[in-house]
Formats: C-alpha cells, structure tokens, sequence
C-alpha cells in the first residue's frame, strides 16, 4: 500500500481557517457521540491561552496530534507511535532529522508546549507542518522517510474535509449508525439543535453540551 507523506498531506489542506472550522467541527461531533471527555477522539480548546487556540486528537493507543492556532499561524504536530520516525527508536531519543528545520521563530514555542511533550520532556513528533498568514501553503522541513511518518492517517480527516469522511470513521469508531445530514450540519458550524443533536446521539440533550460548546467555541444556538 503506498503512504501518503506529510508533503503529500500538507499539498491537500485546506487554507488555516478552514482546518480550524474543520477541527471545532470534528470536536463538536465528538462531544455529542461521546459524553465522557476521556473517551472522544477529537477536542478542541479555544481557550489554550489568550491568543490561542488548540485542535487536538488522542486515540487511546499512544497516537495523537495537535494544531496550535495564532495570530502567526497555524502549526501542527503529530505522532504515530508505530512510525520508524518515533524518537523512541533512535538513542538518545531526539526527533527526527529534519522535522523542524524552518519553523518560523513566531510559531516555534509551541514545540515545547508541556502538554505536547512526554513526561520526560522529550518531543513526540513524527510529523510537523505550519503555516503563517503570509504562506501560500503550508509549510514542512526536509524529512527523509516521510512517507512512514504517519501523516497519511493521522490527518485523514482534515485533508478529506468530507462529512461522508466523519460518517465512515464514527460509524466504526463508535460502532452507531449515524445521520449524514446531521454530520453535515456541524461541519458547516451552524448551531446545534436538539433534533440534529438527537439524530447524532438520543442519550444527550443541548442543556448537556453547555460547557462542551464554549470550551470548543461552536456557535451558540
């Protein structure tokens, strides 16, 4: 099977406002699929500091990524634990050559965000790419091996940017069948109702996603 590397990935992304709608959207979904916090997919922080917003995805399995959204852009980081790029492969452990080269200076803090760090404070990354306002597209260093790095999955859903895509993936992820209309309705950011919130998942009701829609910052209804 051939991979698809982060320079094929970051050639299908959308334009930054697009990845963020799309990554409120994916959050919002999941928060209605999945009342407990520990066990979504998806999540999205658009309080992570007072000029920053965070996408984020863990999947349980020690793979995760994270985008952090600012006034200087948009960076990405994501880590497939199976990927030969891990830093657990190589001593000491240390990223991968190349992952990091051109970061631009405004966008380089987010690398050493603690939360995005192991607890030893060593980097997990496979995978990184950025975008200021002033790119015309996003942006990664030279990386031998990319096409093992786990970009191709990682991100699949916001290359795609297809609620058919969510649809596939919930409907195995949470083993339920799912609405397309529904789907699409949150993809396209319009405030939730109880009927769109129903044909997701019967078990929640608005009252219920009070604190899920402002820490996300989805339109209120």
């Amino acid at each position: 099977m051939n991979r698809v590397s982060v320079y094929e990935l970051i050639a299908r992304l959308p334009e930054i406002d697009k990845v963020r709608r799309m990554s409120r959207a994916l959050a919002m979904l999941d928060a209605v699929l999945s009342p407990e916090p520990e066990y979504r997919y998806f999540g999205f922080d658009s309080r992570w500091s007072p000029t920053e917003e965070t996408a984020l995805m863990r999947n349980g399995s020690g793979d995760e990524y994270s985008i952090v959204f600012s006034p200087d852009g948009a960076i990405a980081q994501g880590f497939d634990h199976e990927s030969p790029l891990s830093p657990w492969g190589r001593s000491p452990a240390e990223p991968w050559p190349g992952l990091f080269i051109g970061v631009p200076d405004s966008l380089a803090p987010a690398l050493d965000e603690p939360a995005f760090l192991h607890h030893n404070g060593d980097r997990k990354v496979t995978v990184c790419f950025w975008r200021t306002p002033a790119d015309e597209r996003w942006l990664c260093g030279p990386v031998e091996g990319a096409d093992k790095d786990g970009a191709d999955w990682l991100f699949k859903l916001l290359a795609e940017g297809r609620p058919e895509a969510y649809l596939t993936f919930a409907e195995d992820y949470y083993e339920v069948a799912l609405e397309l209309d529904a789907i699409a309705h949150v993809y396209a950011l319009m405030p939730l109702t109880e009927e769109v919130i129903t044909a997701l998942n019967p078990e929640v009701m608005l009252k219920n996603l009070k604190d899920d829609i402002a820490e996300i910052g989805y339109p209120r209804p």
